[in-house]
């Protein structure tokens, strides 16, 4: 997934993907990567806590989405099927928001 990263895209992660070969692979893409910085580690990289704190919107959409049983236990095993079955629950997750 991460071969798949357009120029100038932020990449929002946990300290554990803190790593030296990730942050590498972001900068060769011409990306971000937005992670929070190890206790351990001597150097300093530029981070957003504002930015951060919207993985947590990304979060919750997978959280609710996971609430239904045919995408958590990926029922269909048809790529095209599966994508359909979940943009069907995003959608119905949408209309329950208005």
């Amino acid at each position: 997934m991460l071969q798949t990263i357009a120029k100038g895209t932020i990449l929002l992660a946990d300290k554990a993907y803190d790593t030296n070969a990730l942050r590498k692979f972001t900068n060769q893409k011409q990306a971000w990567a937005n992670i929070p910085i190890k206790s351990n580690r001597k150097e300093s990289f530029p981070f957003s806590p504002w930015v951060y704190r919207q993985r947590n919107l990304i979060e919750r959409f997978f959280s609710k989405l996971k609430q239904f049983r045919g995408i958590a236990t990926r029922y269909d095993k048809d790529p095209l099927n599966f994508l359909a079955a979940v943009k069907l629950a995003a959608a119905r997750i949408w209309i329950r928001s208005l």
